[in-house]
């Protein structure tokens, strides 16, 4: 009886240290933290709650939106994003094509979304592209 019981605990034993390492590899932060170190692009929403934030990292920066709901001509979207950086004092190295480029995913998945960049980001933005031809 003490056997049959030592293997069902056992057994359990091995399905949570399967379940925990499920969670872990599959855990958005990490992927997050990940995609950072690696200076790639990734975006972590969940999109059914619109009082959630979002995140996404870029070359290295991280970056947050928050959303805001509103009514469009047909149904209730997400109209306004208001992006801000995490650390502002390490944005060394981010250039105007760099925030078009997060612009570009942010409208991908909210399309009736204006984008309004927090400081010091919104510096950028506003002065005009100077043409180079």
């Amino acid at each position: 009886m003490i056997i049959l019981l030592f293997r069902l605990l056992l057994l359990a034993a091995i399905a949570f240290i399967i379940y925990t390492a499920y969670k872990f590899v599959v855990n958005p932060k990490r992927k997050l933290d990940l995609a950072r170190d690696k200076k790639d692009f990734y975006f972590h929403d969940n999109k059914e709650n619109t009082k959630q934030n979002f995140l996404m990292t870029y070359k290295g920066f991280v970056f947050e939106g928050e959303k805001y709901l509103g009514a469009t001509d047909h149904s209730f979207e997400v109209v306004n994003v208001s992006v801000s950086a995490h650390n502002p004092e390490r944005l060394q190295g981010l250039e105007r094509e760099d925030i078009y480029f997060l612009e570009e995913e942010i409208l991908i998945r909210y399309p009736y979304a204006s984008i309004e960049w927090k400081y010091p980001i919104n510096r950028l933005i506003i002065h005009p592209l100077k043409n180079d031809e």
